[in-house]
């Protein structure tokens, strides 16, 4: 079953950004996945990353950076490697952009970088 597990948020300042929902909502920091560019809220049932602006060179997203409409990105979890290399395709073939091949991630997550027909980015992840 595919579920929604994060929705990120690319700001200029992570620090403050994450700490106003956490503050605001009383939402946990989660600080196994705090990183220089990256902090992260347990909403309770889903997530929300705050990425720094650096995350758009990582995940190869410089000509679609904030100036171009690019701010969020959401992260849709399948249960295996071999359901991201099979609805990569299937995201394709329905209009989806693919920006980044499926790859491993530096934190050990199985992932591809996409845009739907609109140009909104999302992941589809397999957390390892």
């Amino acid at each position: 079953m595919s579920t929604l597990s994060y929705v990120n948020v690319f700001a200029k300042d992570i620090e403050a950004l994450s700490g106003f929902y956490r503050d605001l909502f009383g939402f946990r920091e989660i600080p196994e996945i705090h990183s220089p560019i990256f902090r992260g809220l347990d909403t309770g049932r889903s997530c929300i990353g705050f990425n720094a602006l650096d995350a758009y060179e990582l995940l190869k997203l410089e000509d679609h950076a904030a100036t171009k409409g690019c701010k969020f990105l959401l992260n849709i979890d399948v249960d295996s490697k071999d359901e991201v290399d099979r609805f990569v395709p299937d995201a394709v073939a329905a209009g989806a952009t693919l920006v980044k091949d499926p790859y491993t991630t530096y934190y050990n997550w199985y992932q591809a970088v996409l845009l739907d027909p609109e140009g909104n980015v999302f992941r589809i992840n397999h957390m390892m």
